[in-house]
């Protein structure tokens, strides 16, 4: 078996990611939570010995009601921390990913969720890190000022480096001596207290939580604009980017791992994991003919482009001339989308049955052997490290893939029959991160954000 291997995680949404989903034949199911549908999914991926289940977090919902009201479906999903907890005590190996928005969280409660989560599932948590700033969701949280694609990055990367220090006001034996006699539960050696004071954060004293298992949970992060692949370099362990060619997802691959010297980071502690929508059939006609199934059920009535509105345009006309770049969120993805109507001279329809309905995933539709040889590819060829897993329709969609895709990369030495580690880290191949050392273990540890 070959040394590296594929890391494999998978994304889940009720209906699957196409958003025709929910209109196709096979899918009975209502709108409402449904925590018995995530625990089987989880074991579903558990099972086929995925690195780790990702959970979005598509927080906040806008008071405008309008025709388009209700005509989507709309995935109302439990709070990720308390669905993932639940997962936790349901599975053993699977790595447990958590979106959280740094734009309407706070640092010391998201520390403590996420060091709490580690130890519920024995060392399996990893934090998708978000920074996007809607405004009816800033407007659900009483935040009224706008913050700029730079700031909300700045902000980002002090979140983390304060969220790391309270991590680390405890040693990571500081309760595993207690000495009974002597009266002492922890030894004052082992105690951090921080003083943190950063350009938008402030905190003093201790985490109210030992240090996590893994020292950090896993810090993933999701960016194909130049800040975000500046981020990726500094922070992330895991890139879930998106490309549609192996010439861009290369280039991506080939800029972000670059970057990585600077910070003192070596290349394999980040796994840069794209995208990847899946249909697999027996055959590559059986597939397409799948994959039909829900292209024919794509509703057109809402256009909107990077904050455009396209209604007024011909369906299959041309995509008008637009500004390079739309609004401070997703220019990644705006401007990939731009590219490639440019490039391939696509109508509005096309683009979005294209691009759109993957969101600019990679596509893989086809037999065992033409998804296989695809993921192979771009794993020899360094586009990637694995896939971030994006079914277009559930569950049946992972089920093939499970079934089909998962015992052909395992025959071809790419990907693992059983886990080998006991925690996320372990089984992706990623160090865990020491504590750092302290001069003067007594005095608090201060900081001063850049």
């Amino acid at each position: 078996m070959s040394q590296r291997q594929l890391v494999l995680n998978v994304f889940f949404q009720r209906f699957g990611h196409h958003p025709a989903g929910w209109r196709h034949p096979s899918s009975q199911d209502d709108g409402r939570p449904n925590l018995a549908w995530w625990v089987r999914a989880a074991k579903l991926a558990e099972a086929a010995k995925f690195d780790s289940f990702f959970l979005a977090d598509f927080i906040g919902r806008s008071g405008k009601v309008g025709p388009q009201t209700g005509r989507d479906r709309i995935s109302y999903q439990f709070e990720p921390f308390t669905l993932l907890s639940a997962i936790a005590a349901n599975t053993r190996h699977i790595g447990l990913i958590a979106t959280a928005n740094i734009n309407f969280s706070d640092p010391y409660n998201l520390a403590r969720q996420f060091t709490s989560l580690d130890h519920l599932s024995g060392g399996r948590a990893g934090w998708n890190i978000v920074s996007s700033f809607s405004e009816h969701t800033a407007a659900n949280f009483g935040i009224t000022a706008p913050r700029a694609h730079e700031e909300r990055y700045a902000r980002a990367a002090e979140f983390v480096a304060l969220a790391k220090t309270l991590w680390d006001s405890w040693d990571d034996e500081a309760f595993d001596q207690p000495n009974q006699q002597q009266r002492q539960f922890t030894r004052p050696e082992y105690v951090h207290p921080l003083k943190f004071v950063g350009q938008y954060y402030q905190s003093e004293g201790l985490l109210d939580f030992p240090r996590p298992l893994q020292g950090y949970p896993v810090l993933v992060q999701a960016g194909n604009s130049e800040t975000g692949r500046e981020f990726a370099a500094k922070v992330a362990e895991m890139s879930y980017c998106s490309a549609t060619s192996l010439a861009v997802a290369q280039a991506y691959y080939k800029d972000v791992k670059a970057r990585m010297a600077k910070y003192g980071r070596d290349e394999d502690q980040l796994k840069i994991a794209p995208g990847l929508s899946v249909v697999v059939a027996e055959t590559d006609q059986e597939a397409q003919d799948k994959f039909a199934e829900l292209q024919d059920r794509v509703d057109f009535s809402d256009l909107q482009f990077g904050g455009f509105d396209l209604s007024a345009y011909p369906l299959d006309g041309p995509l008008p001339d637009l500004p390079y770049s739309a609004g401070e969120n997703g220019k990644g993805r705006f401007q990939q989308q731009l590219e490639l109507a440019r490039r391939e001279n696509l109508s509005i329809r096309q683009l979005v049955l294209k691009f759109r309905v993957a969101r600019g995933h990679l596509q893989a539709i086809g037999s065992v052997k033409t998804v296989a040889d695809l993921m192979e590819q771009w794993f020899i060829e360094q586009g990637a490290d694995g896939f971030n897993v994006v079914p277009p329709l559930l569950p049946q969609g992972f089920e093939d893939f499970a079934r089909l895709v998962v015992p052909e990369l395992q025959r071809r030495g790419l990907f693992r029959r059983e886990y080998s580690g006991s925690t996320l880290r372990e089984n992706l191949g990623l160090k865990r991160p020491a504590h750092p050392s302290r001069a003067d273990s007594a005095a608090p540890a201060v900081h001063q954000a850049a």
